[in-house]
């Protein structure tokens, strides 16, 4: 009962003050979600979670809002949409049950997972054929000599496969509830500028192209770039991941690679920007104003984080050390993040690209309607 009451605080905070924004629309021009704000006149549970995945939290409204704190209307749109979006998280989880994972997937947690998992290998490769290989030299550089192909093949894509499962569903729920038919997931043009506006990440631009604000109203587009830095860096280690799989089962050519082969090359650039991107993330939210955030938040964005800077880490450090004795330890220390950071996926942060993905493209469509 004391959740549902909170939850229905957070809505009711979120539609006064969406009320009093849409009735002095000073910010209308800031972000894509006043705009958005106008075209409703009242403001549904549904609407306001769609905002509330819709804003890209650069904080300029609450600097520049006349009713902000200490005023009495005490206006805190980033702050309110923040509380919000992380409920959204909770609700469209999929399997519903394990939507508590939110609740526990703090730092300490992710630290822990990456350190069980690999224990797990640790012992499994133990069992296997002895401790011996993880330190010696004899393996020639080469990761299936210490964890066969297929083992690894079958373990991370049978986990891959949940984790798209309950991304897909989740992003299903969201849309369902929007109150939008999935006939209208197929316009192409409103996709077109949806995926435009995601992959330059246009909205983190801030007002007037200045960038995020933070306190002393001091702007700064680094945030953007860090974002840029992780989220191309974890495509790139992606893509390196899916054209080793090509070379080994479409054209027979087994691991290991030249440096200068696609997978490799594609692989270092996404580890370089896997430790450039989430460092930069991880001080600017440090440094950010707890005034624009929702700081119950703050231990699963850490979680994530750490996460996707340690797989980036990792997968680097093991490349560099891979003709060397330290290659096997260094492997399963590897595949120990990586697996902590698919496992906490569908139950962290990483959602949130998701659903904003899905709010941007509703809202080209609803501009483009509204244009019409």
């Amino acid at each position: 009962m004391q959740k549902i009451e909170i939850y229905d605080a957070l809505v009711d905070e979120a539609r006064n003050n969406m009320t009093i924004c849409n009735a002095c629309r000073y910010c209308e021009g800031f972000c894509p979600v006043f705009p958005a704000m106008e075209r409703r006149q009242t403001f549904s549970e549904e609407d306001l979670k769609y905002l509330a995945n819709l804003c890209h939290n650069c904080g300029e409204c609450y600097y520049a809002c006349q009713y902000a704190p200490p005023h009495e209307f005490s206006v805190n749109v980033p702050q309110s949409l923040a509380k919000l979006r992380a409920e959204s998280y909770r609700q469209y989880a999929w399997p519903g049950p394990l939507a508590r994972l939110f609740d526990r997937n703090g730092l300490i947690g992710a630290l822990a997972l990456a350190f069980g998992v690999t224990l797990l290998l640790f012992i499994a490769i133990a069992l296997n054929g002895g401790a011996a290989p993880l330190v010696g030299g004899q393996h020639g550089g080469d990761f299936y000599a210490l964890l066969p192909h297929n083992v690894m093949a079958v373990t991370f894509g049978s986990v891959a496969l949940f984790v798209l499962l309950a991304l897909v569903m989740g992003m299903a729920r969201f849309w369902r509830e929007s109150g939008e038919p999935f006939a209208a997931l197929g316009d192409r043009q409103s996709w077109k500028e949806a995926l435009q506006e995601t992959f330059t990440m246009k909205h983190l631009h801030g007002h007037g192209e200045v960038g995020c604000t933070y306190p002393d109203a001091y702007h700064s587009h680094w945030r953007r770039r860090f974002h840029h830095f992780t989220f191309y860096g974890f495509m790139l280690a992606f893509a390196a991941t899916l054209t080793g799989t090509l070379y080994h089962y479409v054209f027979g050519w087994a691991a290991p690679y030249d440096f200068l082969s696609l997978p490799k090359l594609l692989g270092t650039l996404g580890g370089i920007g896997l430790m450039i991107g989430p460092a930069g993330l991880l001080y600017l939210k440090l440094v950010r104003d707890r005034n624009t955030a929702d700081v119950r938040q703050m231990g699963m964005d850490v979680a994530f984080i750490v996460l996707l800077w340690l797989t980036g880490t990792t997968g680097l450090a093991l490349m560099l050390l891979r003709e060397t004795s330290a290659m096997g330890v260094m492997l399963v220390v590897h595949l120990g993040c990586v697996m902590a950071l698919f496992l906490t996926m569908p139950y962290g942060k990483f959602v949130h690209g998701f659903y904003r993905l899905l709010a941007v493209y509703r809202n080209a469509l609803e501009r483009r309607r509204h244009g019409a």
